[in-house]
This record gives structure tokens, sequence and C-alpha cells, in this order.
């Protein structure tokens, strides 16, 4: 679910800045922006450097990791990853947005369904297939968002995109006939309200979420989340201490450790010759377990540089460590 902005305001105190490197796993509260969530915690923090990797509507909450300092070069990782979401979708009512936050646009009655129709209905909604995105995203269109197309009462032509819904769960909230909670596990650029809007109609009655909450981004969970007011409530060193390391965006990269002699001139972006195998996927480190370099790839025995740290990043982060 895409972020369509928020209104409420991040602290504006001046603070000495400062590198800080690392990931922040936030489990972002209801009625703030996932831009405002980042904020503060940059704040908090006296980050120099941040960003989020994946936006949520303020109507969501969940994981959103927070990447700082040279954490933010492999964000896009995040980005990229597998998303698994647990949604609340009110059937007969549809809305402007196809959430609580729209307008009321057209209500139906609902009829009687069985938990074999949610079932054969969900099986529907698993697999790939064409996602046309929602008016209100902050998805742009001629460097312009489309959820400020769709405030100014207009409505622009969307490419469908290819998405894949890997898991999708449909049962009925206990004690009510209108309600369905939604799990469902989904590749990146999927809306989950529109996925909850087609539900409701393949269902017969039109729908829109009422409550989102993403419970998992790739290997990230919930569980391993911090909420933004204990967050708060920490000391400054405790807050640096509840960072995970930058390699944690890196767990399904092969580890290769270079000396002190082939790290420098691996961090000045020159390729080293070794005995590796081709891999597409290398997180490089030096000498100390910790110094993380960047990641690289290995054909025909090079290891090639990808994405890399600077020195005094390096520098900084084993500082911070030690």
């Amino acid at each position: 679910m895409k972020d369509r902005g928020g209104a409420v305001p991040a602290p504006r105190t001046r603070v000495q800045r400062r590198p800080v490197h690392g990931v922040l796993l936030l489990d972002k509260p209801l009625g703030l922006s996932s831009n405002n969530a980042l904020q503060r915690a940059k704040w908090l923090l006296r980050a120099e450097k941040a960003g989020h990797t994946g936006t949520l509507d303020p109507l969501a909450t969940g994981v959103l990791p927070l990447c700082f300092g040279a954490a933010t070069k492999f964000s896009q990782l995040q980005l990229d990853a597998d998303k698994t979401y647990e949604a609340t979708i009110r059937l007969g009512v549809q809305t402007s947005t196809g959430d609580a936050e729209g307008e009321v646009v057209a209500t139906h009655d609902v009829p009687p369904i069985t938990p074999e129709q949610l079932a054969s209905v969900a099986a529907k909604f698993t697999g790939p297939m064409r996602q046309v995105p929602p008016m209100y995203s902050a998805l742009k269109k001629d460097g312009k968002a489309l959820y400020e197309y769709a405030r100014a009462g207009e409505e622009v032509e969307r490419e469908a995109r290819d998405v894949v819904v890997y898991e999708c769960v449909l049962q009925f909230v206990p004690g009510s006939c209108d309600s369905v909670l939604m799990r469902a596990k989904v590749s990146k650029g999927t809306y989950i309200r529109t996925l909850g809007e087609e539900i409701g109609q393949a269902l017969g009655c039109g729908g829109h979420l009422t409550a989102l909450r993403r419970t998992a981004t790739g290997h990230f969970d919930v569980s391993q989340c911090v909420t933004l007011e204990a967050f708060e409530a920490l000391t400054e060193q405790e807050r640096i201490a509840a960072l995970r390391p930058v390699n944690a965006l890196l767990p399904d990269h092969t580890r290769v450790t270079l000396d002190a002699d082939n790290a420098g001139r691996f961090l000045s972006g020159l390729r080293r010759r070794g005995d590796w195998k081709d891999n597409e996927h290398v997180a490089v480190f030096g000498s100390e377990p910790t110094a993380l370099l960047g990641t690289a790839h290995i054909k025909g025995g090079e290891l090639i540089p990808g994405r890399l740290l600077s020195p005094p990043e390096v520098a900084q982060i084993l500082e911070s460590i030690t």
C-alpha cells in the first residue's frame, strides 16, 4: 500500500547532526505517514542521512525498515522485497480511495457467503496477475503524483503492472457477516487496497479496507520491530544500539572477506582476483568481521565491485562498534 502523504509535522528543534549507519525496524503507528515516521526517527538519532524502504499509508501500521547512512545504499533491496499484509475488508461499501479515508461512493447488500466461497475467491486472486494502480497513490505520471490528480477530480490513464500474489487467505471476522480478514503475501508494487476492492467485487458486493498492517517485508517481520513510542523512550546510546548493522540488508549475499591490502583496493573500485565461484550476490568484508565494504558479483574468478561504502563510512561504523 502506498503513502499518500501525511499531515503530522516532524519535530523542528535544531539538532547537531552526525553520521549514523544502520537499520531501524520500526512498527509504524496508525495515523503517521512513512516519511513523517522517518523524520522523527532521524531527529531522535540526530542522523545526517536517512531513507525508508517502501511506504505505508497513514491508515496502515507495521513493518517499516528505516535506513541510515551507508544502509541507504542498499535500501532498494527492501523496496524490491516481497511483503506480507493483514487487512480487514468491509464488504458492501465502496469508497473513492479503496479504504476508510475516502468518501462512500456506493453501497450494496452483502449476499450470504460461505467459507467455501471465500476460499474459492482467494484462490482466484493467488498467482501472477495484472493490476492497475489506484488513482489515490503516490505513483507519478508526468512528474505529478496520481493522488494529486485524484484530489483535483481528474482521472488519468494508468498502465497495468505485473504483480504476484503468492498467498491469499480470506476468512470472516468472528461474529461479523460483512467484514473479512485477508492475509496476503505479495510481490513489490502490489496495491493491497486494489486487491481488497477486487475481492469485494468478486464476492458480488464491493468493499474497501478498514485496517491494514504490514507484518513482514523480506526477511524482516513485525516481531523484530520497535514502536516509535518505545524508541523515543530510549536513551541516545540505546537508540544507536537498537539499530541493526548495514549488512542486515544483505542476508542472502555470500560473504567474501579480504585482507587489508585487497580491501583498500576493492574500496577504490578495483576488481580483485581469487579462487571464487561465480556468484551474482556477494557481500564483501574487510579483515574486521563487522567491516562491510560493499556488494559485488563474481565472474570468472574476479570480484567485481557493486555498491561500495566509502572509507570514512567503514571507519565510522568500526568506531561506533568499538
